[in-house]
């Protein structure tokens, strides 16, 4: 029984071991989670553009003028220069007042600072400018200046149309055209009451720069047909050429946050003008008559080199002091007759300001 017992026991833990091995363990499933896509409003800032406003600038300056070289107030000449040692404070603004419209003043008071030399008159201009913009598909800006002016007794009424064609001309490394201008204008100038000119013709101005801080202007300030009130030289009509032409020079000597010294020269001429009529009076008296005769041109030819340091008080605010020579014939300018090239010595304080 025991025998039989054993066997029996044996062949249950056989079958029990037979029957693990054919269980087989159910699969384990593993449900994902879903991928959500959620989308995000993008938003994209953009820098505006400034408001628009009015600028300007403003302007205040003393100028000093030494005696002249060599000058002498006796003779026929008058003098190398009957302007010497004098001052004059001018004053001077500017403001852009809408997009198209600007205006300007200036004002210049002079000081006789010697019983020898003479007084010059006081001026007064201001200017209007209106921008009309480009002449329909092209690059020619259009602009309108009307003038007045005040010279001691002499007064002046300007208006002038100009045409820009400084996109059309050169434009590269060596040469750019600042300024390309030709119009049409009309002056009505008078003194007192009584005498009065109307005076119809052609302005025109080309600014060009080069490299090393040159630049050159010429300017016909005036090509025009004049109608005089009465006679000069016993005529009331005349035609006149005024014609500036000028070579600059502006370089940087030194320049840290504060401080800048600079270096400018100006020189040409200041201006040649021709008449048909000769009613330019030479200096000298003609012997034979005691008065004044005529000579149909007139130049004056100048040098001017400067040094000007500027201090920039704050981003605004600037002040500078300026000495300079400037070397010209000062009294006799007849075309047959131009002489007496002598330097005279200025210095100058000023103060800007910019808004």
């Amino acid at each position: 029984m025991k025998r039989l017992a054993l066997l029996l026991g044996s062949l249950l833990v056989v079958s029990a071991a037979a029957s693990a091995k054919e269980v087989v363990p159910a699969p384990v499933v593993v449900q994902e989670t879903p991928v959500q896509i959620v989308e995000k409003e993008v938003i994209v800032y953009r820098e505006k553009e400034p408001e628009w406003r009015p600028s300007g600038f403003f302007k205040v300056q003393e100028k000093y003028y030494g005696e002249t070289e060599n000058n002498k107030f006796t003779g026929a000449d008058g003098g190398w220069n009957n302007h010497n040692r004098y001052g004059r404070l001018e004053a001077e603004a500017g403001i852009q007042m809408t997009e198209r419209q600007a205006m300007d003043f200036r004002i210049r008071n002079y000081q006789s600072w010697s019983s020898l030399g003479e007084k010059k008159n006081d001026q007064v201009r201001v200017r209007y400018y209106f921008d009309h913009g480009n002449v329909g598909d092209s690059k020619v800006n259009a602009l309108s200046m009307v003038r007045y002016q005040k010279d001691g007794s002499d007064h002046l009424a300007e208006y002038r149309l100009e045409f820009d064609f400084a996109e059309y001309l050169f434009n590269n490394d060596f040469v750019k055209t600042s300024k390309a201008v030709i119009g049409p204008r009309y002056i009505y100038s008078w003194t007192g009451h009584s005498d009065y000119t109307n005076s119809v013709g052609l302005y025109a101005d080309l600014i060009n720069e080069y490299p090393l801080g040159f630049s050159t202007e010429i300017e016909i300030d005036g090509a025009q047909y004049n109608k005089y009130k009465t006679e000069i030289n016993g005529n009331k009509d005349d035609f006149q050429v005024n014609v500036t032409a000028k070579l600059m020079h502006n370089w940087n000597l030194y320049t840290n946050d504060k401080f800048s010294f600079d270096w400018a020269f100006e020189g040409g001429y200041d201006t040649f003008d021709y008449s048909t009529q000769k009613v330019f009076a030479k200096a000298e008296i003609d012997p034979t008559t005691k008065a004044n005769s005529y000579d149909d041109a007139k130049y004056s030819v100048y040098a001017q080199p400067s040094f000007r340091l500027t201090y920039n008080a704050t981003k605004f605010v600037s002040v500078y002091g300026e000495i300079g020579a400037e070397y010209r014939n000062w009294v006799i300018k007849a075309n047959s007759e131009a002489k007496n090239w002598r330097w005279q010595p200025y210095g100058a304080l000023g103060l800007v300001t910019t808004f």
